[in-house]
């Protein structure tokens, strides 16, 4: 089963979440109306006045008298963009981003560990609406089409799942636009034609299907079938892995500061394990009570995914920044970049001798142990003792 996550009203919920004030009002983010701006993104209640992304603002203005206008801050909608992906490494490495907002997931892998797809779905939803007060829709199906329409189906809010034997129940009744690759035009031919359910398309005569879409006849009649065979693709290249925790209270005590900090360390150094990377630099960074916000980072003399060697680095940053200090942090994150993956790596006559000591270090036999211990029995059965988890699990 193949997940798609589709974050609802994504720029627009985050300003919400920024600004609770503007919650629940109608908004668009946005261009300036006399500036000949246009809309990015629209909340829910101003899409109740017809108003669109790509409409122009003024007209968006005229629709709603009323409507609240945001310039756009695409830093921090790639911010959170981020941490929504983090979410999403937690349960698989195969993801297929298909923009800031959105994205394929195959968790086949991990099931044995984290439950069904559903369940896994479920979890996901769960930690995004928990963790970053925003809403996804979520579509769960046999294929990446499936699930985009199911998603789609749902919102918002949604959560929708589509077994193998409800494909046809799911989809016959659909209209034929639904369809990738019809569009408008494609979708005005086969209403000519008496065909306007995907049902009537999939039963329709092959040669009248084939006159209107030409070489993409048997591309959509498959679709209509529920029958899509692209693999979930992940992204070709992962820049940095990390993990962040947003208080429910901002958090003036520093011991539950650091704690937070070993779990967040632990978690980024198993992910870097299970995808056979190592990094060089590591990054700590922590979001005061006002949203200042400040990033402390070290680079190592050779790339390591070992959890000691990184909590040292980040227990000295923090304490850098906060020991002795009086403070209440909103956020706390860790980010480790400069990756090496051992494939890659310049070999030379004295890697056998560097194997052996890395097969020595009593760190990196911890690091196994707990990795096939989590790997069994699920990421929060051992932790260091000092570490603490902040989030609740659905």
């Amino acid at each position: 089963m193949i997940i798609h996550v589709d974050m609802d009203a994504f720029y627009a919920s985050v300003e919400e979440r920024e600004n609770p004030e503007i919650r629940g009002k109608p908004l668009i983010v946005g261009g300036h109306p006399d500036k000949r701006g246009v809309v990015s993104a629209a909340n829910y209640p101003a899409r109740q006045f017809g108003i669109h992304s790509a409409m122009p603002s003024a007209l968006a203005v005229r629709k709603c008298p009323d409507l609240l206008i945001v310039h756009p801050r695409h830093r921090l909608y790639r911010e959170v963009s981020q941490q929504i992906a983090d979410i999403f490494w937690r349960y698989t490495p195969i993801i297929e981003p298909l923009s800031l907002d959105e994205a394929f997931l195959d968790c086949s892998g991990s099931e044995k560990l984290y439950g069904d797809s559903i369940r896994i779905g479920e979890k996901i939803k769960s930690d995004i609406a928990n963790e970053l007060e925003l809403i996804a829709s979520v579509g769960i199906a046999p294929n990446k089409f499936l699930a985009k329409l199911a998603s789609d189906q749902g919102k918002p809010d949604g959560f929708t799942v589509v077994m193998k034997d409800q494909v046809q129940d799911f989809l016959d009744p659909l209209p034929v636009d639904r369809l990738w690759g019809i569009g408008k035009v494609g979708s005005a031919r086969f209403k000519s034609s008496g065909i306007r359910t995907v049902k009537e398309l999939r039963l329709a005569d092959s040669g009248v299907v084939r006159n209107l879409l030409g070489q993409n006849s048997t591309k959509i009649h498959n679709l209509a079938c529920g029958i899509d065979d692209r693999k979930v693709t992940p992204d070709s290249e992962v820049k940095s892995i990390s993990q962040e925790t947003t208080f429910a209270q901002n958090v003036s005590d520093y011991s539950a500061i650091e704690s937070t900090a070993i779990y967040l360390t632990e978690s980024v150094c198993y992910r870097l394990r299970k995808a056979d990377l190592e990094g060089r630099v590591i990054k700590v960074k922590i979001r005061f009570e006002d949203f200042h916000t400040i990033s402390r980072s070290q680079t190592l003399e050779g790339p390591s995914n070992l959890t000691q060697t990184f909590w040292k680095i980040v227990r000295s940053l923090i304490a850098e920044e906060l020991r002795g200090q009086s403070f209440k942090i909103r956020l706390i994150g860790v980010e480790v970049s400069g990756f090496v993956s051992d494939p890659d790596q310049q070999t030379s006559i004295f890697d056998h001798l560097q194997q052996d000591n890395k097969s020595a270090n009593p760190s990196r036999s911890v690091d196994s142990l707990t990795d096939e211990i989590r790997n069994r029995f699920g990421r929060d059965v051992i932790q260091l003792g000092r570490s603490v988890r902040q989030r609740k699990d659905p």
